[in-house]
């Protein structure tokens, strides 16, 4: 059984996953690297599979807000990568600590969970 507060953790959780996906394809369509470019697809495929891996456990079908895909191709032109990419890096890294809670209950969220670690190196790599 899965308690409110639970539930609410894994909606934003997935939320925040299908968000990712336009971002990171928002972000290859303005970014000024091929290899960026290509990363950050990449990484869109792979938040598309964890938010389906957060469907699975909550039931719900989300939209993605579009928000992140139109904030951080401007916060890219303002402020570059070299102070943008850690920001995004921190995200990533920010949800070990929300997702390993539900590993033990949820074991296909240690894919998830495996895959934000690698984001984080994968955004930080490309500085």
């Amino acid at each position: 059984m899965v308690t409110d507060n639970e539930m609410k953790t894994l909606i934003k959780s997935q939320q925040g996953e299908i968000n990712a996906v336009l971002m990171y394809q928002a972000l290859a369509r303005v970014v000024k690297d091929r290899q960026d470019a290509e990363a950050f697809l990449r990484l869109a495929a792979d938040e598309g599979r964890h938010g389906a891996v957060f469907k699975e456990i909550t039931g719900k079908a989300l939209r993605p807000k579009k928000t992140r895909a139109i904030l951080l191709p401007l916060l890219y032109r303002i402020l570059g990568k070299k102070r943008l990419y850690p920001l995004i890096a921190q995200g990533e890294y920010a949800a070990l600590d929300v997702y390993g809670p539900f590993v033990e209950r949820f074991p296909t969220v240690q894919s998830v969970k495996d895959d934000e670690k690698r984001h984080g190196d994968t955004v930080m790599g490309l500085l």
